[in-house]
């Protein structure tokens, strides 16, 4: 869970259950206090020698969390859909394209945007875990932009060291400003002292995204940074912080699986 997005009374909540104190203390207060938590809890875990498992269990919830919320995201957004404008199916059937087949395209497209984000966000913040377990200061920061006024901060996903380490799921982008805006973000990054790395899971599949990514992998190497991608990119994981990340959602995924066949 990203306790930076929760709300102040989310938090509140969310550090009483753990009791955690949250009397008179102000929200990055908690979340430091949160990040305190957590760092004991897995150093007392790796001291007896169980830090695996905990890191498996960990990941396990977030999964779950994961996917409860995104069920509910996409029943909700299937009910709103029931009273959408349909009139647009006319050029779909024009096109050749019936209107029960525009409704599950519809549907999918929809639901599709929450599985891409979700997707996104859950494996970058499962990598940060298995990078946390392993570094005791390590965390996400945000570095001022010394090159220009937009955006006035950049962010670093999780900080090794001097290692600045961007965490991606997959970029499939073919937006040429993209560029520009990495080839800035990098240069900040190395202007403050840190070393640009770039940890990208999955490759994209279209000709125009992957020279996007090429490019990328260029303006990395000009800097001395690093470009990981794929299977590079879990191997990078892996070593880094010593925990497999793809073996525990293998895991996870068979666990799945299953439970699907079983019901």
């Amino acid at each position: 869970m990203k306790i930076e997005k929760l709300k102040k009374n989310e938090l509140d909540e969310y550090c009483k259950k753990r009791g955690i104190e949250t009397n008179g203390f102000r929200k990055a207060e908690l979340i430091s206090a949160v990040y305190l938590y957590r760092r004991a809890e897995i150093d007392l875990a790796i001291a007896s020698g169980d830090s695996l498992n905990l890191l498996e269990l960990k990941i396990n919830e977030l999964a779950d969390e994961y996917a409860e919320n995104l069920e509910v995201k996409i029943e909700s957004r299937k009910e709103e859909m029931k009273s959408d404008d349909n009139s647009h199916y006319l050029i779909y059937r024009v096109l050749g394209i019936s209107s029960d087949e525009g409704s599950l395209i519809d549907g999918y497209q929809n639901t599709g945007r929450f599985l891409y984000k979700y997707a996104g966000s859950f494996l970058e913040e499962a990598a940060s875990l298995c990078l946390f377990f392993f570094n005791n200061n390590g965390g996400k920061i945000t570095v001022e932009n010394k090159r220009g006024h937009r955006p006035k901060t950049f962010e670093i996903d999780f900080l090794n060291g001097q290692d600045a380490i961007e965490l991606k799921w997959r970029d499939a982008t073919t937006d040429g400003d993209h560029i520009t805006k990495e080839h800035t973000r990098v240069k900040v990054i190395k202007k403050h002292g840190y070393k640009p790395i770039r940890v990208m899971f999955y490759y994209p599949q279209r000709e125009q995204a992957i020279r996007i990514q090429e490019t990328l992998k260029t303006l990395y190497k000009g800097v001395n940074g690093e470009y990981f991608a794929g299977d590079d990119a879990w191997q990078y994981i892996h070593q880094t912080s010593g925990y497999d990340l793809k073996k525990i959602l293998m895991g996870i995924a068979d666990r799945r699986d299953s439970e699907a066949a079983n019901d």
